[in-house]
């Protein structure tokens, strides 16, 4: 396959375009007890996350698992879902770096896909940061019903930039999404920060 230069690219939410300060969730967790980690490392359990990412279970109901897995831990049904509760008033915060970095390539004409594993919280979480109208299209997991890094979620993600795989440049902070992205055919890079934004604009230009 030859590769072309991208004109399309697809970018992660979080851990890319959004970051989470996880002194925000650590403050929650000890006022309860908890040691610091302990709530996002429940909802990550895959056997949580995977229905809802794939639009299996609402966001509201892979919460309400999270909180039962917690209840032991904390003590009761009740403290478990304050926890949740507490921690789920956080959304993040957009890095301002990439956004300018996305805005500045659709100024240049490249068509932007947010590329992400999510629940049917997204569209509000966008709309909480602001994020609304800063890509051209959203590729959900939860809509699509598969997940990175599946070789089906990136052939949906390119049909919905419109762009054949071997002319799309996905960007994840993720090994496992990279890896997949490049098994489906896309160039893809991965984030370790904003240090890597001249090597991005130089391989779109932009």
């Amino acid at each position: 396959m030859v590769r072309q230069r991208p004109s399309a690219l697809l970018i992660d939410m979080d851990g890319v375009l959004r970051q989470w300060d996880p002194e925000v969730r650590a403050a929650v967790e000890r006022k309860y007890g908890l040691t610091p980690g302990t709530v996002l490392d429940t909802a990550m359990r895959w056997s949580l996350l995977q229905p809802a990412v794939t639009g299996q279970v609402s966001h509201a109901d892979w919460m309400a698992s999270v909180a039962d897995a917690l209840t032991e831990a904390v003590g009761s049904p009740e403290l478990a879902r304050a926890v949740v509760d507490e921690c789920e008033i956080y959304r993040g915060a957009v890095d301002a770096e990439v956004l300018a970095f996305v805005r500045a390539v659709r100024a240049n004409g490249i068509r932007v896909g947010l590329a992400t594993n999510a629940t049917d919280a997204l569209d509000a979480d966008l709309a909480t940061l602001g994020l609304i109208g800063e890509v051209d299209v959203v590729v959900n997991s939860s809509v699509l019903g598969v997940h990175k890094p599946t070789k089906d979620y990136f052939q949906q993600a390119c049909l919905a930039v419109e762009t054949p795989p071997q002319q799309v440049l996905f960007v994840d902070d993720s090994d496992r999404a990279v890896r997949g992205a490049r098994v489906a055919g896309l160039s893809a890079y991965r984030w370790s920060g904003p240090e890597g934004l001249p090597y991005l604009r130089a391989a779109l230009a932009a």
